[in-house]
């Protein structure tokens, strides 16, 4: 898994369409968690999560374990941040994608 971070700005992943991008300073927005600010670790956090989630089918038991460490530092348990990146995924992927104009 590997999350880069972009000029600075926005946070990606290889494993979820998920991103983070940065408000200014230390704060940044989570695509999955909509109308928080987090802190840059708390982002690096979220997109972690998101990757997590993202590249399993089933969730292990260290797994889950692992998700709950990472969810507490959000104020969330782990269900609860499973629970918000599949819907934002859901949402990621019924979103209508911009057309891409031609210009001659």
């Amino acid at each position: 898994m590997a999350i880069e971070v972009v000029a600075s700005s926005i946070m990606t992943s290889d494993r979820t369409e998920h991103i983070a991008r940065c408000v200014g300073g230390d704060r940044w927005v989570v695509s999955w968690l909509p109308g928080r600010t987090l802190s840059g670790r708390q982002a690096v956090t979220a997109m972690t999560i998101a990757s997590t989630v993202g590249d399993h089918e089933e969730i292990s038991e260290v797994e889950w374990s692992r998700l709950d460490g990472m969810a507490l530092e959000l104020g969330l348990t782990a269900r609860e941040a499973v629970g918000m990146v599949a819907s934002e995924n859901r949402d990621i992927r019924q979103a209508p994608r911009p057309r891409r104009r031609v210009l001659e």
